[in-house]
């Protein structure tokens, strides 16, 4: 991993506890990178942090750094022990509070702190037991944490640091009523350590920093470009019809790499995976049609290595730390430039190189002139030669696996979860990650059921 993304700020240089920097050191960080070394000597003094920085600069090391201080600095009354949280992070997917978990649990290791995660789809009794047990930090998606507290499985009473993570993804992903719920149930800002951190700090997200938060302090690193300095970008002029046999060319041409590739619909998502099957390329896609246990392992695999191929819509491009990608391709251009920024983003973290292929095709191409404007720099043509388009038989596709049920969360997590069991003969996991896997969930179509009536009626029915 490429060591220009850090400062040469050390977080040993700041009077953090010995468990966290053992903690620290066990999770490699030495040196901070620049949101770290805005941000932590703010909050470690005890002001509330805004910060904005690109995706994949360790805005989560830098909370969960402030957030173990917090607690450290400041024991509750043994007289009164809380009956709630002491720190609660709220996130909008459920992959990237399972992240957040993962990440708390290396750096909190020797803190003694008990760590908490609520997600919907899977584990709804095990985490509701886990988290009435008690815990000090509690880490969750809005939906499955409003339903706990009103069930009286938790209060809040008793918060000191609340976090606010991608804040900007609330708001699309329409949460933001469901957050106000939960700050407005808390202490007094006043009495409270708050964080909020975004990739982009527009004006709703700072109108809600000032009416939920103590002053906070605005931290903003900007880059020198919109993208990440060290991906390499082209795109290929191309026709509908060449869009499949240019992808699995592509892919063919790339030895050990881990590919994402990015498609704007959930059925065409579906079907370059089938394509992609038929002509011997192993994939996966991310789908709210699946129980959440496979889903996320499928994202585990893909994370280890073990899943070459991603293919998957903009949620993805978002929130989930997916580290060693080497390539992202943009299958179709996104109409949102700012999903361009975010789709690539997901290559050349934390200082690696990467490259970001994009197809201008005879649908999207009126998205690239858009995209340049909003980068600010011209997209290179790459050479569409006969050697990168493979030869392929077109009837070379694999049937995706039926899909009987869905399993969703509920709305917003205003009542209790229901889950279902998903059922597929077929050999392969297909999913594809969108607004149904967030914790807002997808409300299930209901069924007409027919009824016998009287010949007499049929006519009017």
């Amino acid at each position: 991993m490429s060591e220009t993304h850090l400062t040469e700020t050390r977080f040993d240089s700041f009077a953090l506890d010995p468990r966290i920097l053992d903690g620290l050191n066990e999770a490699g960080f030495s040196f901070c990178t620049p949101i770290q070394a805005q941000a932590l000597p703010i909050a470690l003094s005890g002001r509330d942090v805004a910060g904005q920085a690109q995706t994949g600069t360790g805005k989560t090391a830098a909370y969960l750094v402030a957030a173990l201080h917090h607690l450290l600095r400041h024991p509750p009354d043994p007289e009164r022990p809380p009956r709630g949280p002491r720190v609660l992070i709220l996130a909008p997917t459920r992959e990237l509070a399972v992240q957040i978990h993962k990440d708390a649990l290396v750096l909190a290791k020797h803190t003694g702190f008990r760590l908490g995660l609520a997600y919907g789809g899977t584990g709804y009794q095990q985490q509701r037991d886990e988290i009435g047990a008690g815990v000090d930090i509690l880490i969750g998606t809005p939906g499955r944490l409003i339903d706990y507290f009103k069930q009286r499985v938790f209060d809040l009473k008793s918060i000191s640091v609340v976090i606010l993570d991608e804040a900007d993804r609330m708001f699309d992903l329409g949460f933001i009523k469901d957050i106000r719920f939960v700050l407005r149930r808390m202490p007094p800002p006043e009495e409270r350590l708050g964080m909020l951190f975004s990739a982009t700090l527009s004006y709703r997200v700072t109108e809600l920093a000032y009416e939920h938060m103590n002053d906070p302090l605005m931290v903003e690193i900007r880059p020198d470009k919109v993208t990440a300095d060290r991906v390499t970008q082209c795109c290929y002029m191309v026709g509908n019809d060449e869009k499949i046999p240019l992808l699995i060319g592509l892919l063919r041409g790339i030895d050990d790499g881990r590919v994402m590739v990015f498609i704007n619909t959930k059925r065409q998502a579906e079907l370059v995976w089938s394509y992609l099957e038929g002509n011997g390329i192993e994939s996966a896609v991310l789908s709210g049609d699946v129980p959440q246990k496979q889903r996320l392992r499928l994202l585990r695999h893909f994370q280890e290595g073990k899943l070459p191929v991603l293919v998957a819509t903009d949620v993805a491009a978002r929130g989930l730390h997916i580290p060693d990608v080497s390539h992202v391709i943009n299958y179709d251009l996104p109409e949102d430039p700012e999903d361009y920024v975010h789709r690539i983003g997901r290559t050349a973290r934390a200082g690696a190189a990467g490259d970001a292929i994009s197809f201008v095709c005879e649908t999207y191409a009126f998205c690239l002139p858009e995209i340049e404007d909003y980068i600010g720099a011209k997209i290179p043509v790459g050479t569409l030669g006969g050697e990168l388009l493979a030869e392929i038989d077109p009837s070379s596709r694999v049937r995706p696996p039926r899909r009987n049920t869905r399993e969703h969360d509920g709305k917003s997590g205003h009542g209790h979860d229901h889950q279902h069991k998903h059922k597929s003969k077929h050999k392969h996991d297909v999913q594809t990650l969108d607004k149904a896997e967030t914790d807002a969930g997808e409300k299930p179509k209901k069924r007409r059921r027919r009824r016998s009536k009287p010949k007499s009626d049929a006519s009017s029915s």
